[in-house]
């Protein structure tokens, strides 16, 4: 019978403890709360933002495409970690991967291809939108690539337009530094 009543009592006691110190926090209303939660949220957007802009601007980045829109509207909701542009100085990858029973020329269901970054440029619109745009040569691609970093987030699309051919391919994500990204790429072409 003590083995059961000193247990319980050393919980009641901690029990009171916590609830003594958690009486003399002052409590803050409902709104007060909120307003916290928004300025943290905010902030941390912010950060997002500035971090993304900061890759984009040391050109080390990965946008990681959670979202494929294809030429006539059609979309796929697709994997972050197959699905991605990569820029790493001049060389830049571009992968899709869909989630299909055939295995693709990349291995895990789709296409890579690598290629060289060239007539890069980076502006700032009225709204404070980052605009990227390069070209991207290399066996398997000619493409013209514009991506847009919507200001206050790191949020992306990024427009993947063929110099061959019409099959605009629009890819939505979000943009990290190359050091904090975990995709994984397939064999390229």
């Amino acid at each position: 019978m003590k083995k059961i009543i000193i247990p319980m009592l050393i919980l009641l006691m901690g029990t009171g403890t916590t609830t003594k110190l958690n009486a003399q926090e002052p409590q803050l209303s409902k709104k007060e709360l909120k307003a916290q939660r928004k300025a943290q949220e905010a902030a941390e957007a912010t950060y997002r933002y500035e971090t993304a802009m900061n890759a984009i601007k040391e050109g080390k980045f990965v946008l990681e495409a959670d979202k494929i829109t294809f030429k006539r509207g059609q979309f796929v909701y697709v994997t972050s970690f197959t699905n991605f542009i990569m820029v790493n100085g001049e060389k830049a990858t571009v992968q899709l991967a869909f989630n299909t029973m055939r295995s693709g020329p990349n291995g895990i269901g789709g296409i890579t291809v690598d290629g060289t970054i060239s007539n890069a440029k980076i502006k700032t619109t009225k709204r404070g939108d980052l605009t990227y745009t390069f070209a991207i040569q290399g066996i398997g691609i000619s493409a013209q690539v514009s991506m847009r970093l919507n200001e206050g987030d790191n949020t992306a699309e990024a427009d993947v337009n063929p110099n061959f051919n019409s099959n605009r391919t629009t890819m939505s994500g979000v943009i990290v530094p190359l050091e904090e990204s975990s995709v994984f790429k397939g064999r390229s072409l």
